[in-house]
């Protein structure tokens, strides 16, 4: 008996979290936009690559190594567009922010950081959606009702 109502604890957690935390950021076109990066505290950050793996071939989103930016590494779409939030990366903070944002910006953006002696490493990944405020999404968990319904499920299951 005990056994399984620890499963349905572990199940119900797992299906509770799953999702709640969400890395996707809503935006209307012409907007500014702050994808969040945090590299580590107090290390020497040595590069810092935003990429978009569906444009990573024509070049990167936003290119730093060695203390200096580099707009030819940079895809020509966000040329003259983006910029880090601190351009010391004080505490670490290499959050980019892209400016006047249009439909095409939509897509996944990938944050790596360097720091001496470890190769890069993927630090954050924020999945970027433009849309009109017309637009019938307003930032909902299109997957609520799902959740709900497993919820209960697992109620009932549990409970007899």
């Amino acid at each position: 008996m005990f056994s399984s109502k620890c499963t349905f604890c572990v199940c119900l957690l797992t299906c509770l979290l799953n999702g709640s935390v969400s890395k996707v950021k809503t935006v209307q076109p012409r907007d500014d936009v702050l994808l969040l990066c945090q590299g580590p505290r107090g290390a020497d950050i040595i590069f810092v690559s935003w990429i978009r793996p569906d444009l990573e071939s024509e070049g990167s989103v936003f290119f730093f190594r060695d203390d200096l930016t580099y707009e030819a590494y940079q895809h020509p779409a966000f040329h003259g567009r983006v910029e880090l939030r601190d351009p010391q990366m004080k505490d670490g903070d290499v959050s980019l922010i892209l400016k006047n944002v249009t439909i095409n910006d939509t897509g996944t953006y990938e944050c790596y950081v360097r720091i001496k002696g470890n190769s890069p490493q993927l630090v954050n990944s924020v999945h970027l959606k433009v849309k009109f405020s017309g637009a019938a999404e307003h930032g909902g968990d299109k997957y609520g009702h799902l959740r709900l319904l497993v919820f209960m499920t697992l109620v009932v299951v549990g409970v007899f």
